[in-house]
């Protein structure tokens, strides 16, 4: 892997609490990767830090953060209030743009099973301050409203033998109005669990990023600085 230019654990201040969240960019970064996990996950989720750890392999910053407190999470009903996972995307997008580090880099959001749904419904907010989106295994049947609104380059990555939610991706692909694709991971389930199925999302989901998150952007404030 490249020398790390961050590697930390940070708060992201969302209204009157803080969520945690790990950071790690590598230098000379092409690009920052926003996590949002599934239903009864977090940031410690293996399966993402899997697809984390082979994006920063590939060059890329990547962010995975709780969407909620410990005790918002001992609610059940909070991990499928999509309209409330959604916002604490975009409040930690928001928080990702002031942070002078990471100004440079183009933004894009990689969304697991329900976190999908939020990572559909925060680009369609943000617009182009999101330039591109991977859902693996995703339930964009959950963000059905804004599907035709979401604007930014879209790939559906989901296992040949997860049937309900392939029907569910096909129905979401044909709604969506973006660029878009559909990736199908042969005999692969919806945990991605067999052999090769997740390093193939995984190498999906990279080359997806390599293609729509430019290496950099130039942040105005820094343009006049020697």
């Amino acid at each position: 892997m490249a020398d790390l230019l961050i590697n930390e654990q940070v708060n992201i201040p969302v209204g009157n609490i803080s969520l945690i969240g790990d950071l790690v960019v590598p230098e000379n970064a092409k690009g920052l990767v926003i996590f949002s996990h599934g239903s009864g996950s977090s940031r410690l989720s293996t399966r993402n830090r899997f697809v984390a750890e082979h994006l920063q392999r590939s060059g890329f910053g990547t962010l995975l953060f709780d969407l909620l407190t410990p005790e918002e999470d001992q609610n059940y009903d909070n991990r499928f209030d999509i309209p409330l996972i959604t916002q604490r995307l975009v409040d930690a997008t928001n928080w990702v743009l002031k942070d002078e580090r990471l100004t440079n880099y183009n933004i894009g959001y990689f969304g697991a099973s329900t976190g999908a749904a939020s990572a559909l419904g925060a680009a369609a907010a943000l617009g182009d301050m999101v330039k591109a989106v991977v859902s693996r295994g995703g339930r964009p049947d959950l963000a059905d409203a804004v599907l035709p609104d979401v604007q930014t380059p879209t790939l559906l990555i989901v296992g040949g033998l997860d049937e309900p939610v392939l029907s569910m991706n096909r129905d979401a692909q044909d709604r969506m109005q973006c660029l878009k694709d559909l990736e199908i991971v042969p005999d692969a389930t919806h945990l991605f669990e067999e052999p090769g199925a997740l390093e193939m999302a995984a190498q999906l989901a990279t080359d997806w990023f390599r293609k729509y998150l430019q290496a950099s952007k130039q942040h105005p404030l820094k343009q006049d600085q020697p």
